[in-house]
């Protein structure tokens, strides 16, 4: 594996954590057991959960 495939598949990584991060910490706060369980198992690139957080989130809407 080059540099450009690494850098990318981390660069990757570490956005689907702060996207799947802040989505987890979300539908916890607002008791969303299903929308929880969801995030943590799907792994999107972060889609599933900039969804849950700008269109399906009780609430307060966006960060």
């Amino acid at each position: 594996m080059g540099g450009p495939v690494l850098a990318a598949i981390s660069i990757a990584i570490v956005w689907e954590l702060v996207w799947k991060g802040i989505g987890l910490w979300k539908s916890a706060r607002n008791d969303q057991k299903y929308w929880f369980v969801g995030l943590l198992i799907l792994n999107t690139l972060g889609i599933l959960p900039i969804l849950y957080i700008f269109v399906f989130q009780k609430g307060k809407k966006g960060i």
